[in-house]
């Protein structure tokens, strides 16, 4: 046994508190959640994020998917072939960072594609794809960007349009039938 200093008194274990923690975190659990959900639903911003998708299309006007390939494919709005592949060949030096968009209408649901566009953090915390409609809770924005989307909610639309086109049946990213 180890010897203990004059003047220090040596605290037994108190297993009763261990066993009124779990009591207390049981009891209180569904309260906590249930306030996490309305948290959520109030940082949401006018879309609801049901389990890992938003269900309901961000705005009226169904997304179009030849503007959604236009986004995807520019270097200067939504700068996805920085880090991600995509069947679009006629722009070089894609991104190898993050996954092929060939095939992601066929991994994803639209729902589940939407949330990935609004707040990719849901899936990954650690992700380096920037949440192109969530404006809130964010770290290392530019003061021109506090506040603001990256993508505006009918870009977002058109974008997951264009993504549902791509089934991985080694489609080339071309647009047919005008996107829908």
């Amino acid at each position: 046994m180890a010897r203990v200093r004059p003047g220090i008194r040596r605290l037994r274990p108190k297993p009763y508190l261990a066993v009124c923690t779990v009591i207390f975190l049981i009891v209180s659990a569904p309260g906590i959640v249930a306030a996490q959900g309305s948290q959520e639903q109030a940082q949401a911003g006018g879309y609801k994020i049901d389990g890992n998708a938003i269900p309901l299309p961000l705005t009226a006007v169904p997304g179009d998917a030849a503007r959604g390939r236009g986004i995807v494919a520019s270097r200067q709005q939504g700068l996805c072939l920085l880090c991600h592949t995509g069947p679009i060949p006629e722009e070089r030096f894609q991104g190898n960072l993050a996954p092929d968009l060939g095939g992601a209408g066929g991994r994803w649901s639209e729902g589940q594609l939407r949330l990935r566009m609004v707040d990719a953090r849901r899936f990954n915390a650690a992700t380096i794809m920037p949440s192109y409609y969530r404006t809130e809770d964010l770290v290392r924005v530019a003061g021109a960007w506090q506040g603001k989307p990256i993508l505006s909610a009918q870009q977002i639309e058109d974008v997951v349009a264009f993504l549902l086109t791509l089934k991985g049946d080694g489609s080339n990213g071309s647009i047919k039938d005008g996107g829908k």
